[in-house]
Order: structure tokens, then C-alpha cells, then sequence
């Protein structure tokens, strides 16, 4: 799937950066397995605490508001990372995988929130993803290939 991301941002000369926490830079690295990859991956940000979303642009009243673990947060994570990087597209993903996180009450286990932010269009791509208990590199995988799904629909 990654291959077929790739080569079709290639195709249209569109661009892409993540914002990542739970996944901790798997997208990102799962796109610079293809070849030509540097031509379309502009920048991507491992914001695993609030503090590093915020210094990248997320609003911290969204974050008190809505939780870390929330599509408001993803929007702001995956514009934020679009309009940084003047990225054609942005993704932002956060959620907990196989644990409890006390200092950010209102996530549940094993539930991700994805965006996909288009710029072209100004518009936002959902995916809520729930996890199969599995180890953690599994989840990454899981998730990052249903974003991967996503961006084939949307490019």
C-alpha cells in the first residue's frame, strides 16, 4: 500500500507529512521503505508528549477540552504539520495502545484517532481505528496500514 501512496503522490507532485504519537514515527518510516519516498515525505514529528504537540501548533485548550485522544486534537495535529511543512497533505494520529494514560484522562485502549488533512480543499478524512490486542509493533502496523487504506481513497 505504501508503494502505491508513494508513486501516486509522485504522479501528481503532491506532498505529505505526519504528526505522530501513539505510532511514534511508524508512518513515516513505513513510507521511507519505498524508493523516491524523499520526494514526496517532506517532514515528520514524533509529538508522543502534549507539550511537543503544542510547540508544534496544537492548541492546548483543544487538548484540555477534548483530550489528546480525539478528532479535534487530530485536525489540529494534521493541519499543523500541513501548513509547517506547506505539505499538499498532513496526518496526525493519537491514541492508546495497550495501556492506561493517567495523565491524560479520556482515552480508551486500543482506540486511534486518525486525520488526513488535504490542503487542496481545506478538508479533513477521519478514521477511527480500534486496535486487536496485539504487541505494540502489531498495533503500529494495523493502524498505519489503515491509514494507508485512506490516503489511497483521498490521492
Amino acid at each position: 500500500m505504501e508503494e502505491k501512496v508513494v508513486n501516486r503522490l509522485i504522479e501528481k507532485g503532491e506532498t505529505i507529512s505526519s504528526m505522530e504519537s501513539c505510532t511514534a514515527g511508524y508512518f513515516a518510516t513505513t513510507i521511507t521503505n519505498v524508493d523516491g519516498s524523499s520526494r514526496v515525505l517532506k517532514f515528520s514529528a514524533i509529538t508522543y508528549s502534549n507539550e511537543y504537540k503544542i510547540k508544534m501548533g496544537v492548541k492546548e485548550e483543544t487538548i484540555d477540552k477534548y483530550s489528546v485522544y480525539s478528532f479535534e486534537t487530530t485536525h489540529e495535529m494534521s493541519k499543523c504539520i500541513s501548513e509547517y511543512t506547506s505539505s499538499t497533505y498532513g496526518v496526525g494520529i493519537s491514541g492508546m495502545i495497550n495501556r492506561f494514560d493517567e495523565f491524560n484522562p479520556g482515552g480508551v485502549d486500543n482506540e486511534i484517532y486518525a486525520t488526513i488533512y488535504n490542503s487542496k480543499d481545506n478538508s479533513f478524512n477521519d478514521i477511527k481505528i480500534i486496535c486487536p490486542n496485539k504487541k505494540r509493533k502489531d498495533c503500529k502496523e494495523f493502524i498505519v496500514n489503515k491509514v494507508l487504506e485512506k490516503l489511497i481513497e483521498i490521492v
